[in-house]
């Protein structure tokens, strides 16, 4: 009996795994994030070092910002743009141990953003783009593979 209970537990552990975005990956996930996305005014400067980049390299998507002026990343309104987004992304994170949470939540975002013209590759761009900003973060500390796991499960969750 010990060994069929080992077996299915092994299977287990095995189809997490290989599911992506794990316990584990979701735990390192979390923990990451709240050291990189800091405190206070640094957050802030995150969302702005995140969209600059964006925007920087994928020019393109600078235009669905034009209503929170998306031109200027300086601006109050972006600014608070910003803030949000990164908000949201923090929120999101905090749910990744509670699924039933974590889906009623992105479906409402899958619902924000129906309309406003983001393209499925966007959100791809983005996640490249909190990649190198975690990067740069952390360093050596960074789960690349978490991270590339859990953000891959949230974007299919927004696309799908």
């Amino acid at each position: 009996m010990k060994l069929v209970l080992a077996i299915v537990l092994s299977m287990c552990a095995a189809y997490a795994s290989a599911s992506g975005c794990d316990t584990m990956q979701r735990f390192k996930v979390k923990h990451q994030w709240s050291e990189a996305f800091g405190l206070g005014h640094h957050r802030l400067e995150f969302g702005v070092k995140l969209f600059g980049s964006l925007f920087h390299d994928h020019p393109e998507t600078r235009a669905i910002f034009t209503r929170v002026n998306g031109g200027n990343i300086y601006s109050v309104q972006f600014k608070a743009h910003a803030d949000r987004v990164v908000g949201g992304v923090d929120t999101v994170i905090g749910l990744l141990d509670d699924p039933t949470a974590l889906k009623a939540h992105l479906s409402h975002l899958k619902d924000q953003h129906k309309d406003r013209n983001v393209k499925p590759e966007y959100y791809n761009w983005l996640g490249a783009e909190l990649l190198d900003l975690l990067g740069e973060e952390l360093g050596t500390k960074l789960d690349y593979a978490a991270w590339s796991d859990c953000y891959s499960l949230l974007v299919a969750a927004l696309t799908s």
